[in-house]
């Protein structure tokens, strides 16, 4: 469930180091086009390079668009702003946990505080679904994957892939190395708030618990079944339903501040194509390292981009 009192705390640490970092990129992205391309979503499409070599008319691989990981991403934000819009609890967190300390037995109100905790634990199990659409998705992990680039005034990567198997020679990583050691270590010089945040909410061993139905909930506890004495990242025995609040409500504050973020970027190169016949140049930088422009013009009354014919 949902507590406005916790999403203000998250926000009040979150808003002003995510509109910092967002003025950071401007400043140091690697081409004035960079941060757009986040936004329009550039990639490279390896069906119509297969299709150029069997073909006379030539096509550029390069293309902005949603593609299969855009509407994907459509589709788990419709799941979450259901809940989010659905879930929000009428109490702040502070009085609702009030409800659990009983000073003295009563039979009544242990029956009530049962069917409390019974609504929390299905509420839970949505809120890790949420946990995992958000910290799995391949778009966000991509969109804060080349926001960092730009921090580091590092080019835009049409190329960005994620590992699915050991394999898989020309991923980056797995979803978890790409989070742990391209987004959040890179991020820390930046914003050791946010570097904070992500530390504390991404957990792996959370994370594993999660996607692979191991855990049980005893009490107001969450007990991943996943414990390892030896792995130092797989240290935790048990989680209560306050800690996770705090987790899932940074993840939400994490989301909506991203979404915020990329709405920021459209409005801001919007502006700069209006005073440029609509159009802003955006650079695609091969994997070889050879480097061009191209004109991607704005229409105002769809708020959307396309290449320039």
């Amino acid at each position: 469930m949902i507590f406005k009192d916790k999403l203000n705390e998250k926000g009040k640490i979150i808003q002003p180091e995510m509109k910092k970092l967002l003025n950071l990129a401007l400043k140091n992205q690697f081409h004035n086009g960079d941060l757009l391309l986040l936004y329009i979503n550039g990639f490279f499409e390896e069906s119509v390079h297969i299709g150029n070599q069997h073909s006379e008319k030539k096509y550029n691989p390069h293309v902005i668009g949603p593609g299969s990981e855009g509407h994907s991403e459509i589709t788990h934000y419709q799941f979450i702003d259901n809940y989010r819009t659905t879930h929000i609890h009428p109490m702040t967190h502070a009085d609702y946990i009030k409800q659990f300390v009983i000073e003295k037995w009563d039979k009544e109100i242990s029956e009530r505080n049962n069917e409390l905790t019974e609504t929390e634990e299905t509420t839970i199990q949505i809120e890790m679904l949420i946990y995992l659409k958000f910290w799995e998705a391949d778009l966000i992990i991509k969109k804060l994957f080349q926001f960092v680039r730009m921090l580091n005034h590092e080019s835009y990567d049409w190329y960005f892939k994620i590992s699915e198997s050991s394999r898989d020679k020309d991923g980056l990583g797995t979803r978890q190395d790409i989070i742990r050691n391209k987004i959040r270590e890179r991020l820390k010089p930046f914003s050791p708030v946010i570097y904070g945040i992500i530390n504390e909410t991404y957990k792996t061993q959370i994370r594993n618990s999660i996607a692979h139905s191991n855990y049980s909930f005893q009490g107001r506890y969450i007990h991943p079944n996943n414990y390892i004495k030896e792995d130092p990242a797989s240290q935790l025995k048990s989680l209560s339903f306050d800690n996770w609040i705090d987790i899932f409500h940074n993840t939400l504050v994490l989301h909506n501040e991203l979404i915020k973020m990329c709405e920021d970027i459209n409005d801001y190169y919007a502006n700069i194509a209006k005073q440029q016949n609509n159009q802003v140049e955006i650079l695609i930088t091969e994997k070889y390292g050879k480097q061009y422009s191209k004109i991607v013009e704005y229409r105002e009354q769809y708020r959307d981009w396309h290449y320039k014919q």
